[in-house]
């Protein structure tokens, strides 16, 4: 699979709520080109599982 279907798996874990689904694709993503707009996306969901979710969420 490319960054692009992993980031977009991601999008769509993110919206069903599958949380750590979404940031596992986002990180195969990155891992598969560092420029990917994963980056952003996976920052921003680490910002609201930090935020909102202190006890589901340990980074």
């Amino acid at each position: 699979m490319t960054a692009q279907e992993f980031y977009e798996l991601g999008n769509e874990a993110r919206k069903r709520g599958q949380w750590h689904e979404a940031i596992n694709n986002y990180i195969r993503a990155i891992e598969l080109d560092p420029d990917s707009p994963a980056v952003e996306a996976k920052h921003m969901l680490d910002d609201i599982m930090a935020f909102y979710c202190k006890d589901m969420y340990n980074p």
